[in-house]
């Protein structure tokens, strides 16, 4: 099916989140590369989904914190090229990280997280990621 641009609506609700709303989401994505698992966890939902470079790919529940235990504690995070979209409770975060801990390499990636404001409290239900050189 096509859709002409023409005929094609804008959903309702759908654009940017206010400043302060992006500062949280913001500061959440943060702490989820900078803080321990069991941070991370408290502010994604039960049943989220993860992609990170394989292994391990995709990574659901609790699966994900199996791996997040192992690789934690980056202790400089750089988000660039930002981006945020929302579209009613929904809000999709895109960026270029670069991420560094001692003892390896620094890590650069494309990235994207999506999260849902459930009962005015943003969880994420998603995440991505690709390895970039």
């Amino acid at each position: 099916m096509t859709v002409s641009t023409a005929t094609a609506r804008r959903p309702a609700n759908a654009g940017t989140l206010s400043p302060r709303e992006q500062g949280v989401l913001w500061d959440m994505e943060e702490h989820f590369w900078t803080s321990d698992a069991d941070h991370a966890r408290a502010m994604t939902a039960t049943n989220a989904v993860m992609v990170f470079p394989y292994p391990p790919g995709i990574l659901q529940g609790d699966q994900i914190w199996t791996h997040l235990r192992e690789r934690t504690g980056w202790r400089s995070v750089v988000m660039s090229e930002r981006r945020v979209m929302r579209c009613h409770q929904i809000a999709i975060l895109t960026y270029r990280v670069s991420a560094e801990k001692a003892d390896v390499p620094i890590y650069k990636a494309l990235c994207a997280s999506t999260y849902l404001n459930d009962d005015d409290k943003w969880l994420r239900i998603s995440h991505q990621q690709t390895a970039v050189a």
